[in-house]
């Protein structure tokens, strides 16, 4: 059963990720039955990584220490807004084998989220038609949970 007191939030750092931080605040701010999960998905290292000596752990902590920064961000910007800071949780996850919607998609299948926020990042058609969109994407996929995309 999707849980609609639970919101999942994908975070990047970038200013459509801040216009989206910036909007939820508007509606959930003071909100004291809500929970917010910030994510924050970043890619598996491209093979030649590895290959070219790059450590793993390495990579990751780099990418962790990235997250705890848009993480820092995103709950002041929250916060501002009078969102409670105890009810704001995050997650840093790695895609594996999946890109980063189908990673936003199963972070919220399996944390149960009611609600997906994700910013509208301005591509071209052609980059859209290549890479995929990950709002596209989630709001495609977007059955039994509620889906909010900003640009």
């Amino acid at each position: 059963m999707t849980n609609w007191k639970k919101m999942l939030v994908a975070a990047d750092g970038g200013e459509t990720s801040r216009r989206a931080l910036r909007f939820v605040g508007e509606i959930v701010g003071g909100n004291e039955a809500l929970h917010i999960c910030l994510l924050y998905v970043f890619p598996e290292p491209p093979p030649q990584f590895l290959q070219e000596g790059g450590i793993l752990d390495q990579y990751r902590q780099e990418k962790e220490l990235a997250a705890d920064r848009v993480f820092t961000e995103a709950i002041a910007i929250l916060t501002q807004m009078q969102f409670p800071a105890e009810r704001i949780t995050t997650a840093c996850r790695m895609t594996a084998g999946e890109t980063i919607s189908q990673a936003i998609l199963r972070e919220r299948a399996e944390g149960d989220y009611g609600i997906v926020v994700v910013g509208k990042r301005g591509v071209s058609k052609a980059e859209e038609f290549l890479f995929g969109s990950i709002s596209n994407t989630v709001v495609r996929q977007c059955n039994g949970f509620a889906a909010w995309v900003v640009s």
